[in-house]
């Protein structure tokens, strides 16, 4: 009996012995795993890749590892990387390591299209790993990138901000960082954003095969003539220049001043009694004005009139003069009043609001002037008839 129970208890402990070895060694074996972000991509004859490795060791213990190439189409070449250096081995700590090391792989020219396989493989110890990368190559991926605008020519006046949506491409099977610059005339402002974005760049990063969309604003110079203009712009990067041209059309600027000769902008007036006053009209714009309308806001049952409501033309740089006649109403109080008048036509308009001073003649005003003339009168006689007594 006791014999029976001995062999049952080293049967048992051989078992879980047993059981803990397999555990160890399965454990063991799979605890490396090695993986990239990407590992399936779309390429062309005679680029250069890069993957990024991510390791995970879930072995509990730091383990060297070599890296080798298994399987690779003929003519390819590729190496590992880590810190600038071409390495052979990494050490994988517990847990996970990302970006730990880079594989560089070498797609010849003359490689035709179709789809690979390279496979890598890590080993350290009892654990392994291998990583499978597809690349598709495609002959119409073939090409430069492109830096290319939905609408390249705008037209406006020469106090216009122009922006153009352009979209910066990346076609190469790298990250590809571009210095943006513009070759500008003499006095225009250039400036890139990228779309939904505040901050001025002078330069931006685009993902392989990616691309990125840029706002490109052009202001024109104070005072630039009419006509078009042609802004290159560029986006350079270590292997790439990029090159593309914006057109602004400059219709003129349009700007027209209404004043007085003297700039004063009050004069008196008499109720139901016509005033004259002389208008200048300025063309501060460089392109002539046509069709030019004068006309007024006044208080009510007040009267304006222009010697011309309608000026044909009026000449970049040009002055016209303009009279005015504004007349008060018959019943208007004494007081200030406001009357605005204005120029404009189809491109600009400009206004000028007068203050007129109205003063009232009434029969009370003068009866009022007749009773102190006769006091004056009556008190000259009581002087010269008492005075002497």
């Amino acid at each position: 009996m006791k014999h029976l129970s001995y062999k049952r208890i080293l049967a048992a402990v051989l078992s879980a012995a047993l059981l803990w070895m397999m555990t160890v060694t399965a454990f063991a074996a799979g605890g490396l795993e090695m993986s990239t972000n990407y590992p399936g991509m779309t390429a062309k004859a005679g680029d250069d890749l890069t993957y990024s490795l991510d390791f995970s060791n879930t072995s509990g213990a730091g383990a060297s590892v070599s890296l080798s190439v298994t399987d690779i189409p003929e003519g390819w070449s590729g190496y590992f990387t880590g810190a600038g250096n071409t390495i052979s081995r990494v050490y994988v700590r517990p847990g996970d390591n990302a970006s730990l090391a880079t594989f560089n792989l070498q797609i010849p020219d003359d490689a035709q299209e179709g789809t690979y396989t390279v496979t890598l493989n890590a080993a350290g110890g009892s654990m392994s790993s291998s990583l499978e990368l597809e690349l598709v190559l495609d002959e119409e991926e073939i090409g430069e990138g492109g830096l290319t605008t939905q609408y390249a020519q705008q037209e406006g006046s020469a106090d216009t901000s122009f922006t153009f949506t352009t979209t910066l491409t990346n076609n190469s099977a790298t990250e590809q960082t571009y210095s943006l610059s513009a070759n500008a005339p003499s006095g225009w402002m250039v400036s890139f954003k990228p779309s939904g974005e505040s901050t001025q760049v002078a330069a931006v990063t685009v993902d392989p095969r990616g691309s990125q969309a840029l706002n490109v604003t052009v202001t024109p110079p104070v005072g630039i003539a009419a006509g078009d203009y042609t802004i290159p712009i560029s986006a350079i990067s270590s292997t790439e220049n990029l090159s593309s041209e914006l057109t602004v059309v400059i219709t003129g600027s349009y700007e027209l001043d209404l004043s007085t000769p003297s700039g004063r902008l009050s004069f008196d007036a008499s109720a139901n009694k016509e005033s004259a006053v002389t208008l200048s009209l300025i063309n501060n714009g460089n392109v002539d004005l046509q069709n030019i309308n004068l006309t007024s806001s006044a208080p009510t049952n007040w009267t304006v009139t222009f010697s011309e409501s309608t000026i044909d033309v009026l000449e970049a740089g040009a002055t016209k003069e303009v009279t005015a006649y504004i007349t008060p109403a018959k019943d208007a109080m004494s007081g200030d009043y406001v009357t605005v008048l204005t120029a404009s036509n189809s491109e600009t308009s400009d206004t000028a609001e007068f203050r007129v001073s109205v003063k009232t003649d009434t029969i009370w005003g003068v009866v009022g002037i007749l009773i102190i003339v006769a006091a004056l009168c009556g008190l000259g006689y009581v002087f010269r008839k008492y005075g002497r007594r």
